[in-house]
């Protein structure tokens, strides 16, 4: 992991000027010193808990004997060691026992976990189910829920999907009913809408896709549910040894990911009765009729974590792939006579195909890597930014949290597509670890809103909202990068280069809305979100190459050079891939949503 730590290194605080967030009150305990020491710890933790059992949790996939399921035993010691290190709560404030760190650091932090082992790094659903809860919830839901996930010792859930809906939340099925019966009774039962814990329901239905929605690496499992609306629970947060109603009709067995369960889940169906009664009992979070927005806060906060996951395996598919290459002997170089057979052979990174491949990953996962950190800077920025500087902070996010799901998603995963290529047939065999890494990441295409669903939000909502301004916003900040570089020899074409990209992104969405027609609009909407994606990773690699240069005398020139390297090639390879992107959405073509079924 020390290529990781350098990296990361580099991104925060030559960067990311990392260090300037202790100026700020919230942040003013703080240093490098306790960030490097948290990055100390995790990089430690993810070294002996986490990369060692990458491949065990990958054959020895979660049980269900019908009852119960068993995980392997390196899961739990995992889950434990990642609890006690208090990252679960390291974001939260002091009086809850967090460490008030900086979401920026928090997010670099955890990378040491996901590029270890994802499928162990399952944290993710536990953290935004609390976040969601401490700005959602009652003062007692924070208290009984929030608090004992950010301990570890309950853990936790989202369930949107459902077997009929997927993706359309507008179709699900589950109901949540007022519990009115009992009320005042014998068993100490009070009337549902009197519960501490809030108006209390009796829900009925089925979730689909829910990761993490079984297991024993905690007491308890909280389960936010997105339902339609047609006894007293301990406020201290004991468990009373009474199960809801909720049963796990059965494991997913996925592609990848296969170390975290995920699972069908069956809500009110009377296996485990509550008071005698059919019905899985939950407390409202929000206002009725508010839950989807309510649960956006949630789902926004996943996906970017989707993105740092995607983003991570294309790292660790980049890192294998670059041993390998340093280490395999095979072929020759060519020369005026052609080959020698007489020569030996040369490692194959002497080879230009494999460089191409290997810069194409760092390029890829590097530049994801510092777009997730921006995002995790804007989010710091949002909170404890001045008024004006935190609300732009907050249209930024709207405007990239599409893209920063969503381009690693893609590109990350072609990344270890190529892992697998350099490794030739080896790379098929689970002798090496980057069919793991492919395997893995092919979920997150999927995972917290499909490409389709994303880039609808993006040209759809987020370009347009508040009359554009979240893209003047972005295009100010490229624009003022653009100055800098224009300045530098070494970059001043590269400032051009990304100029023109801007310049063809905005003509692109005025002519994809040039109708006022949506299904025009949004017909080719991927090919407008992966233009943009690669004119906002050219931005951040032009950027970080600005960093590269300033800060080139502190650093070591193998690694400036690689940056720098990485740079070159998304301009020279990737950033001229746009327009091909962009004549379909300038022409609102129709190729695609006009062709009849029939046809096909």
């Amino acid at each position: 992991m020390t290529t990781l730590r350098s990296t990361l290194d580099f991104l925060l605080y030559n960067w990311l000027q990392a260090e300037t967030l202790s100026a700020r009150e919230r942040f003013a305990d703080h240093s490098r010193e306790t960030f490097d020491a948290v990055l100390d710890t995790c990089e430690r933790i993810a070294r002996e808990k986490y990369a060692p059992f990458n491949r065990t949790v990958d054959t020895q996939e979660p049980h269900f004997d019908g009852e119960r399921v068993t995980l392997p035993q390196a899961t739990k010691d995992a889950y434990d060691a990642y609890a006690a290190s208090g990252m679960l709560s390291a974001a939260q404030n002091y009086d809850i026992g967090g460490m008030q760190l900086p979401y920026t650091v928090d997010a670099a932090a955890n990378a040491f976990f996901a590029v270890a082992s994802i499928s162990i790094s399952s944290s993710l659903l536990s953290v935004g189910n609390a976040n969601l809860l401490m700005v959602h919830g009652t003062d007692l839901q924070k208290k009984v829920f929030a608090l004992n996930e950010f301990s570890g010792r309950f853990s936790g859930t989202m369930c949107l999907s459902e077997p009929q809906a997927g993706s359309s939340l507008s179709d699900v099925a589950t109901r949540a009913v007022p519990d009115e019966a009992p009320s005042v009774a014998a068993d100490g039962s009070v009337p549902w809408d009197q519960d501490p814990l809030g108006p209390r329901y009796r829900l009925t239905g089925n979730k689909m896709w829910i990761s993490s929605g079984e297991h024993d690496l905690s007491e308890n499992i909280v389960h936010l549910v997105l339902a339609k609306i047609p006894g007293p629970d301990d406020t201290e947060g004991n468990l009373t040894g009474v199960r809801n109603d909720v049963a796990l009709a059965g494991l997913n067995h996925k592609l990848g990911w296969r170390g975290t369960t995920n699972t069908l889940l069956n809500f009110g169906e009377g296996k485990y009765p509550v008071q005698g009664r059919a019905g899985a009992v939950g407390y409202l979070v929000g206002q009725p009729g508010k839950g989807l927005a309510c649960m956006f806060h949630m789902m926004n906060e996943a996906r970017i974590g989707i993105g740092m996951a995607a983003t991570m395996l294309g790292l660790a598919g980049y890192y294998a792939s670059l041993d390998y290459a340093k280490n395999r002997p095979q072929g020759r170089p060519v020369g005026q006579g052609g080959k020698d057979a007489a020569q030996p052979q040369v490692r194959i990174i002497e080879h230009a195909d494999v460089k191409r491949m290997l810069l194409a990953q760092k390029s890829y996962g590097e530049g994801a890597l510092a777009l997730n950190l921006f995002c995790a800077r804007l989010v710091d920025e949002q909170h404890t930014g001045a008024p004006e500087a935190a609300d732009e902070a907050r249209l930024l996010l709207e405007v990239l949290t599409p893209i920063a799901k969503s381009w690693p998603s893609e590109f990350c995963l072609e990344a270890n597509s190529l892992a697998i290529q350099i490794h030739g047939g080896y790379g098929y065999t689970r002798d090496f670890p980057v069919e793991q890494y492919w395997r893995d990441n092919r979920l997150n295409m999927i995972h917290e809103g499909t490409h389709g669903i994303q880039a609808a939000d993006l040209l759809g909502r987020k370009v347009l909202m508040e009359n554009g301004r979240g893209m003047q916003l972005l295009s100010a900040r490229m624009q003022a990068t653009m100055a800098q570089a224009a300045a530098v020899p070494e970059l001043a074409a590269y400032a051009a280069q990304l100029g023109d990209a801007l310049q063809q992104v905005g003509a692109a969405t005025q002519a994809a809305w040039a109708t006022g027609n949506p299904a025009e609009a949004l017909a080719n909407a991927v090919p407008y979100m992966q233009a943009f994606g690669h004119t906002v990773l050219a931005w951040v690699w032009l950027d970080v190459a600005l960093a590269t240069l300033r800060a080139d005398a502190t650093l070591s020139i193998a690694a400036s050079a690689g940056r720098m390297g990485a740079a070159r090639y998304f301009y020279h390879y990737e950033l001229p891939k746009i327009g091909a992107w962009l004549n379909v959405v300038n022409s609102r073509d129709t190729t695609c949503a006009a062709l009849s079924e029939a046809a096909f």
